[in-house]
């Protein structure tokens, strides 16, 4: 009877994952967890694309336009010239500025110029996602399903930029002038907490695998409190 029980539960309600298993794969049949998946995934990547086009718009003194031919001539290490000077947009002191940047590699400015192999990376992660959602999630997995749409999102709304003007859009910058504690810095000298500026595609993905996460724990901890059979 225990048996049985058992595998009538989800990960979602605490079960272990073989218990869970029979339920896995039945997600490629489930209208309400498309649903919720492409929901998150177009509206995230829009606000992305939003968000990105009004910051370049009215952050600077005029508007900057991109042009992907300007952006490739410049090549990475001339992209900043394409951003005229301008004062950063405090938001809230301390806390979160606006500053426009255009970055020609990943995430936190890693690896400048290798545009190709990013938008290879990306289409990758996308697939892999889509895997995820249809072989690892079941029909219940809300958050699951949301964790995956806002990582769907963020990876398009960057390689839009990617494929449109040959760099990614960014504009926000957390913890603007607040500086790391006893004298450290960064390996690249910088000394603020977040010296990095970024976009609400980056923010989307970073908060999609923190959901993922924290599924992964909600399946691993019960798995761990069940006694072996005997």
């Amino acid at each position: 009877m225990t048996d049985a029980t058992n595998d009538t539960m989800t990960p979602d309600n605490g079960a272990a994952p073989d218990a869970a298993a029979p339920a896995l794969g039945r997600t490629s049949r489930s209208i309400r967890a498309w649903a919720i998946l492409l929901t998150v995934t177009v509206v995230g990547a829009l606000f992305d694309l939003v968000t990105k086009a009004i910051a370049f718009s009215e952050v600077a003194d005029q508007p900057v336009v991109l042009a992907r031919r300007d952006v490739l001539a410049a090549g990475p290490n001339g992209i900043r010239g394409l951003i005229p000077p301008h004062e950063a947009v405090t938001v809230i002191p301390r806390v979160l500025e606006f500053r426009l940047v255009l970055n020609p590699g990943a995430v936190f400015g890693v690896g400048p110029g290798q545009r190709w192999f990013f938008v290879g990376f990306t289409l990758i992660a996308i697939c892999m996602a889509l895997w995820a959602f249809v072989k690892w999630t079941t029909p219940r997995s809300f958050w699951s399903h949301v964790g995956l749409g806002l990582i769907l999102a963020g990876g398009l709304g960057n390689l839009y930029d990617r494929l449109m003007f040959g760099c990614v859009r960014d504009f926000l910058h957390p913890l603007p002038n607040v500086n790391l504690p006893f004298g450290w810095h960064w390996p690249s000298g910088a000394t603020e907490v977040w010296p990095w500026v970024s976009n609400v595609a980056d923010a989307l993905l970073l908060i999609g695998i923190g959901l993922l996460v924290v599924h992964l724990w909600r399946i691993e901890t019960p798995a761990k409190s069940v006694p072996a059979d005997t």
